[in-house]
């Protein structure tokens, strides 16, 4: 009987990717090697480099096994039909992933090897990034149409607006990350900051 090479390969994939993740949290980025890794995941480091050309991109693969949703359809927000309701929802969420201890030192690790792989970088954007960004704007659009967002604002500087303070918040740890914080920051931005008449 042939063995099956592709299921093979794809244990093998997930083994290195939840090898790569749980050591990260184990003894953070810095520490972290390919030899390490492979060492865990039980492969020879010579099958991860055949695979990803760097820690940084093992990490980045990791988060997108992670990320990836139960269907293995596009990422989605809720649309109940209440924009601030869904943003609430949304920004809490995000806000309990962030201060998960399982998630944030991959998620520094992983922002500041973005930050210096252009290459990295341009696969989050196209990967990852990317497609979050559509999920959200698509959820602005239905807003729009539904009559409660103005019709001529910049999707994509609202999309900024409402989730990069979160981001800054919380890669700058400039203050404290909370469930209030995030309500505040829908509050804000789908206020408006000009005085009503």
């Amino acid at each position: 009987m042939t063995p099956n090479t592709a299921r093979r390969r794809e244990t093998s994939r997930r083994a290195i990717l939840t090898a790569a993740f749980d050591l990260l949290q184990e003894i953070g980025y810095a520490k972290v090697s390919i030899e390490g890794i492979a060492a865990r995941a039980g492969v020879g480091k010579q099958t991860i480099y055949r695979w990803w050309p760097s820690k940084g991109a093992v990490v980045f693969d990791a988060f997108l096994l992670l990320s990836e949703t139960a269907d293995g359809g596009p990422p989605a927000l809720p649309d109940t039909g209440d924009l601030a309701a869904d943003l609430t929802l949304v920004l809490r969420a995000t806000v309990e992933e962030m201060n998960d201890p399982r998630y944030e030192q991959p998620m520094r690790a992983l922002a500041t090897e973005i930050a210096l792989d252009p290459e990295l970088a341009a696969a989050y954007a196209e990967r990852l990034d990317g497609p979050l960004k559509e999920a959200k704007r698509q959820r602005l659009r239905s807003a729009q149409r539904a009559g409660q967002l103005a019709e001529g604002i910049d999707l994509d500087v609202a999309v900024d607006l409402i989730w990069g303070p979160l981001f800054s918040r919380w890669l700058q740890r400039s203050g404290s990350l909370t469930v209030e914080y995030a309500d505040l920051v829908v509050a804000t931005a789908l206020t408006g900051l000009r005085p009503r008449p």
